[in-house]
């Protein structure tokens, strides 16, 4: 049968009609698929919060991707150079596809069976970074080929360039080249010098393996590679390659990076948690302004890592075995209630629990001043007097007495609140207790900043019930800022990375007792440090007041203390509440760290008195009778702070 040559002309253009169709179909399916690439200008990627000092220094980063996005005149000529002779040389020159490029890779590829060569431009590497998936089929190509050609017809090669420097990743958790330069140099991508340059835009072909970081030696085989490519096409003359070759590339050791205030930084990301999304903190690119005073951090991270290895050494010593005490420190402004240094243990990263937030310890007779305050309170004064005698009290039936035991056995009989307080008597706070009733102190307790569940027994007032070290620094800042507490903040201030205010610090606040009553507790615990348990930190000449605190067993070890202008607490024991040893008291293990602390914080500022207010006046008074006299005895009186009749 022969066939006509008009049958064979139909079928012809009838299979090119259905192969056209196809094709159109095929080609139109990809199209609708594709991501919309109008907005690429206004394509933000996701970017790192900076966490910053009181005094505006960076402090912290957090980030999904660590990411600095910057302009393209923000970046050093030689880097982009060096990128343009090792990835995409044509990159000025083509329409964003590298046809040439194809070519030699597509018969590589034919030969090995296999889509093996990329042959990308750097726009066919944005595309893809951007829009697509990294998987090597025909399909992706196609649509990756598409996408280039669109961002080309749109978008400046500028632009292009801007967008794929800041896209691309170079280990260590960097993409883009700022977070690239501040990882490896710690500078920025504008002033990379040529030899820097080369190594960066070297990594990218294997982030891990050309990682300076990682393989010291390799990366610098690299950068020799992308410095030879650069002299090949003359972006650089022979004599820059060869100072470039010499240069020595002191790269940043990642052990350099040590955080600063790791506890307080893990403070701050809790906060967050409760007013923003996880995707709001770690990836918009917010500004966070915090309370942390860098200066007053590092002396209290020094006081503590001194004061605690002279410990661990006695505690060897003593028990001949390994031991591995912690330690907890806080402080606190007391007229705003802004957090200035926090420790929260003496290795994060061994340890990354938090212990002046969230472990909870008996505070001892570190919670006495909250007893003698409510009695301030209620009418009582310095120079009332209570019984320092043996005291017992009946149990339950069937139970044993409960015997109420001075630490040093000795008791005083008839003596003043004031020398009560300072020698720190368990009787007298225990009768004093009982006088007040639990539920009075309780309340005055909570209005002072302690949270936590406090029984309401007679033991309370040797601390048996558990409170956390920053509530208890808190409740000590009342005396310091005149009867009014404030509640403790780490955060002052959030914006956006526009700016825009999206949180400001409004910190609960309440009034505890008065002006008066508050200046009468802080003479009574600067007595403490003159005349009794706290002594040893007697040689700070400055206006300190504070109480020392020791439980059961010498399981847990306290000071609180404040100046005018800062209140600050610390705790040492064992997380599994053994012992420290014995005599390792509050005033043995706790304060000298304090007194580390407050001396050089203390250091450079200028003296300040604590607040005398109206109608209180001093006193000579004898300290066992609470006589007051009018001419003074070093032998026999004390200065004392006391009311007025006219009290308001």
């Amino acid at each position: 049968m022969q066939i006509k040559k008009t049958d064979c002309i139909i079928f012809i253009v009838v299979a090119a009609g259905i192969i056209g169709g196809i094709c159109a179909g095929f080609f139109f399916s990809l199209m609708h698929d594709l991501p919309q690439i109008n907005s690429l200008k206004q394509f933000k990627p996701a970017s790192v919060t900076n966490v910053y000092s009181n005094k505006n220094k960076l402090i912290s980063q957090f980030y999904l991707h660590k990411r600095f996005p910057v302009s393209i005149d923000n970046i050093s000529p030689d880097l982009i150079d060096a990128f343009i002779s090792t990835e995409d040389r044509l990159f000025f020159s083509h329409s964003g596809i590298d046809f040439k490029s194809i070519a030699r890779a597509f018969i590589k590829d034919v030969t090995a069976m296999s889509l093996k060569q990329g042959a990308s431009t750097l726009t066919q590497q944005l595309a893809k970074t951007l829009f697509l998936s990294s998987e090597k089929t025909l399909t992706r190509k196609i649509k990756e080929a598409i996408l280039t050609l669109q961002i080309e017809r749109r978008y400046t090669k500028e632009e292009i360039l801007e967008l794929y420097l800041n896209q691309i990743y170079f280990g260590n958790g960097a993409y883009g080249v700022e977070a690239a330069a501040n990882t490896f140099f710690n500078k920025k991508a504008k002033a990379l010098s040529l030899g820097e340059s080369a190594l960066i835009a070297g990594i990218p072909k294997a982030p891990s393996l050309y990682s300076p970081m990682n393989n010291p030696e390799l990366a610098e085989k690299r950068r020799k590679r992308v410095l030879k490519q650069m002299l090949e096409i003359k972006k650089i003359s022979t004599q820059e390659y060869q100072t470039a070759l010499k240069e020595h590339i002191a790269n940043r050791n990642p052990d350099e990076n040590h955080a600063i205030a790791p506890y307080f930084i893990k403070h701050i990301k809790k906060s967050l948690k409760n007013k923003f999304s996880k995707k709001d903190i770690y990836t918009q690119g917010l500004n966070i302004y915090t309370t942390l005073d860098i200066g007053l951090q590092k002396i209290a991270e020094q006081s503590v890592s001194e004061w605690m290895e002279q410990l661990k050494k006695l505690m060897k010593k003593k028990t001949l075995k390994n031991v591995d005490p912690q330690c907890a420190f806080v402080a606190i402004q007391p007229l705003s209630g802004q957090i200035f240094a926090m420790v929260g243990g003496t290795n994060f990263k061994t340890s990354k629990f938090n212990r002046a937030t969230l472990a909870k310890r008996q505070p001892g007779s570190a919670f006495k001043p909250i007893i003698y305050a409510c009695a301030i309170q209620k009418g009582f004064s310095q120079n009332s007097t209570i019984f320092d005698t043996p005291l017992s009290y009946s149990k339950q039936a069937g139970t044993s007495q409960w015997d109420v035991k001075n630490y040093s056995n000795s008791y005083l009989g008839e003596i003043t609140l004031r020398k009560a307080l300072a020698l720190s008597k368990n009787t007298c706070a225990v009768r004093l207790l009982k006088e007040l009733g639990p539920d009075q102190v309780i309340d005055f307790a909570t209005k002072a900043g302690v949270k936590s569940v406090l029984k309401p027994n007679l033991s309370l007032a040797l601390g048996t019930s558990e409170t956390t070290l920053i509530e208890l620094t808190s409740a000590y800042s009342v005396f310091a800022n005149m009867g009014t507490w404030i509640e403790p903040y780490a955060i002052a201030k959030i914006t956006d990375s526009d700016n825009k205010i999206l949180y400001l610090a409004n910190p609960e606040k309440r009034n505890v007792m008065s002006r008066q009553d508050a200046a009468i507790m802080t003479d009574m615990l600067q007595a403490v440090i003159r005349e009794g348990t706290g002594r040893k930190a007697s040689f700070i000449k400055k206006s300190i007041a504070g109480k020392t605190g020791t439980t059961d067993n010498y399981k847990d070890a306290l000071f609180i203390g404040f100046s005018p202008d800062i209140a600050a607490g610390v705790w040492v024991g064992n997380d599994d509440s053994t012992s420290l040893g014995r005599f390792q008291t509050g005033a043995q293990a706790a304060l000298p760290i304090w007194s580390s602390f407050m001396e050089k914080a203390l250091s450079k500022k200028e003296y300040q008195f604590f607040d005398i207010p109206d109608h209180t006046k001093m006193i000579y008074m004898h300290p066992d009778t609470g006589q007051i006299v009018d001419t003074p005895d070093n032998l026999s009186t004390v200065k004392a702070l006391i009311l007025t009749k006219e009290k308001t």
